[in-house]
């Protein structure tokens, strides 16, 4: 799977810089990756997108859940069939699960949005299938969240009204005190 996570993580940044050449180079994160593996291996363990149940598992919770990660985070995530006892040609499949983003407009939107600069990949499989999730963020200047506590986790539609939200308030983080929730 390291391989494949490689080749995934060289494929999004190329596909990045053909479709929009001023997005910010992005970096590979261990901790994103250790994050997005998470996601994958319940996603194999259960054999479905949204994993075992446990709310918990989303990349944006087990995010929020830690105090160095603040701002924007987009996921994409996929799965590959394969067949039992035979190899894998990690380039065939890394080239696919890219293809099948750049195909889908909201996971290229994600791919491609300029301001993510950190991205993690994972990848898990179970007796059939190969679980991938790729994580972006940014945190638009906003540093590391201060404090541990109950996270205000919210979705926007797209990475970009993501930003414009920004302008007006974070994205995450302990609410003040009286302070009324959005």
């Amino acid at each position: 799977m390291p391989a494949l996570e490689k080749r995934i993580f060289a494929l999004v940044v190329e596909t990045r810089h053909k479709n929009d050449p001023k997005a910010h180079v992005l970096a590979l994160d261990p901790g994103l990756s250790d994050v997005a593996r998470q996601r994958s291996v319940e996603m194999a363990k259960a054999n479905s997108f949204t994993g075992s149940g446990d709310p918990h598992v989303a990349a944006s919770l087990l995010m929020a859940a830690d105090a160095k990660f603040q701002g924007l985070v987009g996921e994409n995530v996929a799965a590959q069939h394969f067949t039992p006892g035979q190899d894998i040609d990690v380039d065939a499949f890394a080239r696919r699960f890219v293809a099948s983003w750049a195909a889908s407009k909201p996971h290229l939107e994600n791919l491609s949005f300029a301001d993510y600069d950190r991205s993690g990949v994972g990848a898990a499989a179970n007796a059939d299938t190969i679980y991938v999730a790729q994580i972006f963020t940014t945190d638009l200047g906003m540093g590391a969240k201060t404090e541990q506590a109950t996270p205000d986790v919210q979705t926007v539609p797209s990475p970009q009204q993501g930003k414009e939200k920004t302008k007006d308030s974070a994205l995450r983080g302990a609410l003040a005190p009286g302070q009324p929730t959005q």
